[in-house]
């Protein structure tokens, strides 16, 4: 969009912002700045397959009610466009973010005057209970309000299929358009949340969804009622100030484990997201408080779950009683190495278990599962194609051979109750894996390195390369194109085999990924964020001990740090 249609299409919002204060006030701070006008309307904000993420604020490229509000419309047209009146309902849940309620409500209001049943939670809820109760109401879409573990400036619209996973590459397409169908600022106010609610058009998803979902979660324990293990050990647990106080507390307290501190300071919901305004379990500084509450209860194990629960974080004590920081791989590695063991001792493994992972998660997870004989299924980068494969399962009536999935970004999943990750059920699973271990006096540190051991050292490690803006943009798809010509080599490394993900590979449904295999046994993945203005790339090395390990993945990063910078001159 060039300069003239920007300032076009600004002065049409201004005119439009006359009965909205906060808004018009955004809009004429920006009047004499250029470059915040580009970047608020140099595009329509995007909506794929996760829907829409953005910054909070005014215009075209910002979530607001107007972005929200169309984005409804256009969901709502969708589903009377495709499903037949009996089966027109969606159910809603939101974070602690600012404005997610507002815009949960917003569509709940826009969803009634359409004609559609609205179901929404009565209070903030994890993105797992969104996916239970969708499957349990027997919606035909889903909305969750979240930007997951972005910073605090952010929020986002997440859509899900009837399935109860997040919505497909067709579906999104076809939502698209009827999101491009309809006008920026709506034609006509919807009826109120209070008018919807009295006459049923919009209604609370009660106490018996929620409790039947943690019963659900409570049943993918893999410990046998007979086994007895201390249940009291200590845990440290921080919500990050998201929705994961209240099913998580429930949830432990309800299989016996009751000692258990929460981080005062991220204990209440709030979209500030004060003490870690990145509010991402991935990261040090959003476990620090954590880590500092366990020395000084002398825990072992820190659980944090991100502000909508569907990722967890954990700090275990190490070897020099300091704590360690465990990565999105090494706790599904300790994860899927314990439900395999457990259930193979007790003989409940099904006939074909099966095991699911993405393509950027370690190549280690591969032969643990092996080691137990239970199969594993690679896909695309995102837990929505995690469930996609869960759904295949179950219409071939093998639901119950799905035994754990897993990617790297801190996401996990046991059981086919849901089909996205799950804070809550990963929390107790940690929690139970911990003390099980502990009853026999081995730390997960402990273990973590036994598994080294026996199956060869694995690093793994995600880096992230910002590009704001509409240049950013551009910058980020000349990077991809130019990627796609070369390298043969990474920081002398040759490339073995490379693969384009672009056109579809191996059976999997097409996407802008590049997988680059390297002498030795590494790779390298490099994909553009589908939620931030960034690309990823995902180092994986292969080698004899951590100092071998580290020595090669850091000429890998410093290599594709060095191609980011030229790229983008």
């Amino acid at each position: 969009m060039n300069r003239e249609e920007i300032e076009k299409r600004y002065e049409e919002w201004l005119a439009c912002a006359a009965g909205d204060p906060e808004l018009e006030q955004e809009l004429l701070a920006m009047q004499d700045d250029p470059k915040k006008k580009e970047d608020a309307f140099f595009k329509e904000l995007s909506f794929g397959t996760g829907g829409l993420r953005g910054v909070l604020g005014a215009g075209s490229n910002r979530m607001n009610i107007y972005t929200v509000g169309k984005a409804a419309r256009g969901l709502a047209a969708y589903v009377k466009a495709h499903f037949p009146e009996g089966s027109r309902r969606i159910a809603i849940s939101y974070d602690s973010r600012k404005n997610s309620e507002l815009f949960a409500r917003l569509s709940a209001r826009i969803f009634a005057a359409a004609g559609i049943e609205a179901w929404i939670y009565p209070e903030l809820m994890p993105t797992p209970s969104l996916s239970f109760a969708m499957r349990t109401l027997g919606c035909a879409a889903g909305v969750m309000v979240t930007a997951s573990h972005n910073p605090a400036e952010y929020n986002g619209y997440k859509v899900y299929g009837p399935d109860g996973c997040q919505i497909t590459e067709e579906a999104a397409a076809q939502i698209l358009a009827r999101i491009e169908a309809e006008e920026p600022f709506g034609t006509g106010e919807p009826l109120s949340f209070e008018e919807g609610l009295e006459s049923g058009r919009i209604r609370l998803i009660g106490e018996d969804v929620y409790a039947a979902y943690v019963r659900q979660v409570s049943a993918q324990s893999v410990l046998p009622a007979q086994e007895s293990i201390d249940k009291n050990v200590s845990i440290v647990y921080t919500p990050l100030n998201g929705t994961g106080l209240k099913p998580v507390l429930r949830t432990l307290k309800e299989n016996g484990y009751g000692n258990i501190a929460v981080v005062e300071e991220q204990r209440n919901p709030d979209g500030a997201f004060p003490t870690c305004p990145y509010p991402n379990p991935e990261i040090r500084e959003a476990m620090t408080l954590g880590i500092q509450y366990a020395a000084r209860l002398n825990a072992e194990l820190v659980l944090a779950t991100d502000p909508d629960c569907d990722r967890v974080g954990i700090a275990v004590k190490g070897p020099e009683g300091d704590y360690v920081l465990l990565s999105g791989n090494e706790t599904g590695m300790l994860l899927l190495d314990y439900i395999c063991a457990r259930r193979t001792e007790q003989r409940t493994l099904p006939e074909k278990p099966v095991f699911i992972k993405t393509i950027v998660t370690t190549d280690m997870a591969e032969r643990i599962a092996a080691r137990f004989r239970v199969g594993c299924i690679n896909v695309l980068t995102g837990f929505k194609y995690i469930g996609e494969q869960i759904g295949r399962l179950e219409r071939e009536g093998r639901a119950e051979d799905f035994i754990f999935g897993f990617e790297e970004s801190y996401g996990y999943l046991s059981g086919s109750y849901v089909r996205d990750k799950d804070g809550v059920v990963a929390s107790l699973l940690i929690c139970e894996m911990f003390a099980w271990y502990k009853s026999r006096g081995i730390a997960l540190y402990d273990r973590l390195e036994e598994l080294y051991r026996e199956y060869g050292f694995c690093l793994n490690t995600l880096h992230s390369y910002s590009f704001p803006g509409a240049a950013g943009f551009a910058r980020m798809q000349d990077i991809m194109r130019s990627l796609r010509e070369d390298p043969e080599v990474f920081a002398s490394v040759p490339v073995t085999e490379r693969k384009d993900y672009r056109d579809g590979v191996d059976g999997l449904p097409p996407s802008d990924v590049l997988r680059f295999a390297l002498e030795g046994g590494g790779s390298v993945v490099i994909r553009p964020s589908g939620t931030e203005p960034k690309i990823k790339a995902y180092i994986c090395v292969s080698a004899p001990d951590r100092a071998a390990a580290a020595r090669q993945e850091a000429g890998l990063e410093a290599e594709l740090a060095r191609r980011m910078v030229q790229r983008t001159e």
